[in-house]
């Protein structure tokens, strides 16, 4: 469910930034919340490819591997969401006051 969901995210993200008209400020962290996702849907599809091969092995027993693996993507996502409230909060993305600076061309 989790492959689902992140695959539709990302599709929705850039269907967002798509609309967005992003300043020159914001463009490099737009650019790395966007990498970001897509590693998040591949990492994940990865992991939940590797968690049905470990059930089929042995069904009680998880490989420390996977624990650090699955560790690092909880961070990954921790980041994802720390850059996307960035994106909101400070650079004021889809934020009207912002969008209509930008349309004004006071934003650059």
């Amino acid at each position: 469910m989790a492959t689902v969901s992140i695959f539709l995210a990302v599709m929705f993200g850039q269907f967002e930034a798509g609309l967005a008209q992003p300043y020159e400020v914001v463009k490099p962290v737009l650019n790395l919340h966007t990498i970001t996702g897509w590693s998040l849907a591949a990492i994940l599809a990865g992991i939940m490819g590797w968690r049905f091969v470990i059930r089929r092995r042995s069904p009680l027993k998880v490989p420390p591997a996977y624990l650090g693996a699955t560790t690092f993507l909880s961070c990954l996502v921790l980041f994802q969401t720390y850059l996307g409230t960035r994106l909101v909060w400070v650079y004021g993305l889809h934020v009207e006051p912002i969008v209509e600076a930008t349309k004004r061309g006071i934003l650059q």
